[in-house]
């Protein structure tokens, strides 16, 4: 690698799926790493270790141009951490794939893989994130312990390797969450990615959409308002 971080890619996924072809985001993404036919680490912790969606997104991938894709299982009682590593530090990209973003990350903790991501990160590996695994790229996130009482939620830390705030594909409940997420953290934009978008964030933390126009939203003297979208090149 470069030696040098290199920009992250968040995906939103679309529930209707993406087209046959090659997603131009994740073209973009892998060639990232100066490679022709780039290994893949796939951290499937949100969705624990989950094969079926191991072999959609795995298709996904090497549509885009992706070489052999590596399960990092992390999830199983049984999970060979050792192995698991070796997967993550050998492969030349890292994908943080979706599911539970609370999930996901009490796995990574558990593992304590948290310190190794932000190193390989540091040290010029790419990282793509695909729904809550794009969250969990991201700074932090929100949860509830009573779901029916807003005055339970809290936030948590997430990987901190994009320096945002970020909720994907939730245009349908105008980004609850991330509106939940602003009031606690009491601070700045969050991004809502749309089903089928995606964003890159540099490393110096310049963030632009990919495909679709983002969200954002702002809290603004105590109140949280949807501002100028963040549109495309």
């Amino acid at each position: 690698m470069s030696g040098r971080p290199r920009p992250i890619h968040l995906l939103a996924g679309s529930p209707h799926g993406r087209s046959r072809g090659a997603d131009p985001v994740l073209v973009a993404a892998l060639a990232e790493t100066g490679r022709p036919r780039p290994s893949v680490a796939y951290i499937g912790a949100a969705s624990d270790d989950d094969r079926d969606f191991l072999r959609f997104v795995t298709t996904y991938l090497q549509r885009a141009g992706a070489g052999e894709v590596r399960l990092a299982a992390l999830a199983s009682a049984r999970a060979n951490l050792a192995e698991a590593r070796a997967v993550i530090e050998r492969s030349d990209l890292v994908f943080v794939s979706g599911g539970d973003v609370e999930a996901g990350m009490a796995h990574l903790e558990r593992h304590e893989l948290i310190p190794l991501l932000r190193t390989l990160h540091g040290a010029g590996t790419p990282f793509v994130g695909l729904s809550a695994g794009s969250i969990m790229l991201a700074r932090c996130w929100v949860r509830w312990s009573d779901p029916d009482d807003d005055a339970t939620a809290a936030i948590f830390p997430c990987l901190g390797i994009a320096p945002i705030l970020c909720d994907c594909h939730a245009e349908s409940d105008d980004w609850e969450e991330l509106r939940a997420l602003l009031e606690l953290t009491r601070e700045g934009i969050g991004y809502g990615i749309p089903a089928g978008g995606a964003l890159r964030v540099a490393a110096g933390g310049a963030v632009a959409a990919l495909g679709k126009a983002a969200y954002c939203l702002e809290r603004r003297a105590g109140r949280i308002e949807r501002v100028a979208d963040l549109t495309p090149a």
